[in-house]
């Protein structure tokens, strides 16, 4: 039975207890069943309809960090995974009112706990309480899927703050890509936000790449050079609005980039490939006083050539996730079919086939980009 507190419907019942996936050993996903949440003060039940996979989800299931569990590595912890997902509210906690069960929404993963210097900059993905108070609701911070139960499962709690409500025609697995969106709208947004009439460039067509070529573009970008090595993501890439696709296979990736903008490099570079020597390549592509973004989690330290930065006032950016109301805005261009992120999804599957799914991401098996695993509707392999 759920606390008299909290507002339920008939539409939509809600059970004791709901399958979930916890991480076991590095790259270990156990089936379960946990006890359904229930939302508390300022938060809501939200069904998962759609959760797609994130680079940053293999990252936390085979190497532990970004994932922060009771203050540490997030193995055997009975913790969930799950970061993009997105749902139907199905219950309201103690005077909500902000929004109403039925309502269809994406969720973005941080909830920062609203009191530290950087909440309340806006930048709560910087959040000073960031996996400092797993399970300690009154703190506030949660970012579901790194530091509290994520999406991997039928039904979670989400802060109202975190929510976005998404179009009424927009497919469950495209309203999974709303967060990625923001994403990309973040980068941009730390890059200065006046897109219009500046040359972008973007380092690796994974599904935030494509989507900065796609957002960029939508904001008035006078010039979109894409780059990477796969052709397949590159035609994507040109659908979504890329003024030029350059495989940088066997060529010079910034000689490329500058001939494309008249000699002179890009007013902003995006880096979203990880690739060793991506961000040396970002900030000799941008022209002088130009801007870098970093939006890729290096694995290893990487060699920078500090003396260009200097000598040429070289900005450098580092995002996390998809800050300052980015995800809202980012919604805001999809609805108007600005462009469609339906074009990087390519798989899905049945939340009992997780392994399945997260093989396909990570192995990029059947040409995979994104993948959405769904609870209901979805036939098992």
């Amino acid at each position: 039975m759920h606390p008299p507190s909290v507002t339920t419907d008939h539409r939509f019942p809600i059970p004791e207890s709901m399958q979930a996936w916890v991480l076991g050993d590095p790259g270990q996903l156990i089936p379960t069943r946990k006890p359904v949440p229930m939302p508390g003060r300022s938060e809501v039940m939200v069904r998962i309809d759609a959760v797609a996979i994130c680079a940053t989800d293999l990252d936390n299931i085979y190497y532990g960090p970004p994932a922060l569990i009771q203050g540490g590595l997030p193995f055997n912890k009975n913790w969930t995974p799950g970061h993009e997902y997105m749902g139907t509210v199905v219950a309201l906690g103690p005077a909500v009112d902000e929004f109403t069960i039925g309502e269809r929404v994406a969720c973005e993963i941080h909830a920062g706990c609203g009191q530290c210097k950087r909440c309340r900059e806006g930048m709560y993905t910087s959040c000073h309480n960031y996996g400092m108070n797993y399970g300690a609701h009154d703190k506030g911070h949660r970012a579901n899927g790194f530091t509290t139960d994520g999406g991997f499962c039928e039904y979670q709690v989400n802060h109202i703050n975190t929510l976005v409500r998404i179009a009424d025609d927009m497919p469950d697995e495209v309203g999974a890509l709303v967060v990625t969106a923001g994403t990309a709208m973040y980068a941009l947004t730390e890059l200065g936000g006046l897109v219009a009439g500046e040359s972008v460039a973007v380092i690796g067509l994974g599904p935030i790449g494509l989507l900065v070529a796609a957002v960029a573009k939508a904001l008035g970008a006078s010039l979109v050079i894409a780059t990477d090595i796969a052709d397949d993501r590159l035609a994507i890439a040109r659908r979504l609005g890329a003024d030029h696709v350059v495989n940088v296979r066997n060529i010079d990736a910034v000689q490329a980039v500058h001939k494309l903008n008249g000699g002179i490099g890009v007013d902003y570079a995006v880096e979203c490939s990880a690739a060793p020597d991506a961000v040396s390549t970002a900030v000799h592509m941008v022209n002088r006083g130009g801007k870098v973004c970093l939006a890729a989690f290096q694995h290893e330290p990487v060699k920078v050539d500090i003396a260009h930065v200097v000598k040429n006032n070289i900005y450098l950016y580092g995002i996390r996730g998809e800050g300052r109301s980015a995800t809202r805005r980012a919604e805001a261009l999809m609805r108007q079919k600005r462009f469609d992120a339906g074009l990087i999804h390519t798989h899905t599957f049945a939340l009992e086939d997780l392994p399945t799914a997260i093989s396909y991401a990570k192995n990029h098996t059947d040409n995979a980009i994104k993948v959405v695993v769904k609870a209901r509707g979805v036939a098992k392999v």
